[in-house]
């Protein structure tokens, strides 16, 4: 029988590759993904195509809603930062961050876990080629590895260590399409973009399309994305 693994399934390239990486590590996925009160549902349509490209076990969409704290142009009347360059992205904590998002969400994959006793959970984080995100640093995911298995019933009472995999951590977004690329990864699947049009188109001026066109074309691997 296959390990069982939880997945935290945006619909982004960064989480549809470290799905592709738990499949090959030969997890059984229990892929997660959140209507959260984005402003746009396109992402998970994208999470859906994902999840049957990766044969998923199981694939859940958890509905909360972080409108009712607001303070991100992803969930709150705040406009998307559009840029012309990847030089042109500022420093410090963009207004896309979402309040806490992460914490939130791995709490969920970890509620989950519990219930599968599955012991790895897999988030498709990355702290070099992000946009200043705190939850998606070292620190922050070693903290909370350490918190799951001090918060819950199986951590406490089994042997077995709960282990959250970031398995992009520290790569170049060029990294991991190449990985993802080796991997069969369809990247025309997924979608990164912050505003994308209701069609499902990307803007490719936010942050996180400029970063995506980066490391395609850093990967020298062509962009399959379907840009405004």
């Amino acid at each position: 029988m296959s390990k069982k693994a939880v997945l935290l399934l945006s619909g982004g390239l960064d989480s549809a590759t470290a799905g592709a990486i738990a499949r090959d590590q030969g997890f059984a996925i229990h892929a997660l993904s959140f209507r959260y009160g984005q402003r746009h549902a396109v992402e998970l349509e994208a999470a859906t195509r994902v999840a049957r490209q990766l044969d998923v076990a199981e694939h859940k969409i958890a509905d909360i809603d972080l409108r009712l704290f607001g303070g991100s142009a992803l969930t709150d009347n705040i406009a998307v930062p559009k840029h012309e360059t990847v030089e042109e992205i500022g420093l410090g904590i963009p207004v896309t961050y979402v309040p806490a998002r992460n914490t939130i969400f791995l709490s969920f994959a970890l509620a989950w876990a519990e219930t599968l006793r599955a012991y790895d959970i897999f988030i498709g984080v990355n702290a070099l080629d992000y946009s200043g995100y705190p939850d998606c640093r070292p620190d922050f995911i070693a903290a909370y590895e350490q918190m799951a298995n001090l918060a819950t019933a199986y951590g406490v009472e089994n042997n077995q260590r709960i282990r959250i995999h970031t398995p992009l951590i520290d790569w170049s977004k060029a990294a991991i399409i190449a990985r993802g690329h080796a991997l069969g990864v369809d990247y025309s699947e997924t979608i990164s973009c912050y505003d994308p049009t209701p069609q499902g188109l990307a803007c490719g001026q936010c942050d996180s399309c400029l970063l995506r066109q980066r490391g395609f074309n850093d990967s020298k691997i062509t962009d399959p994305t379907r840009y405004a």
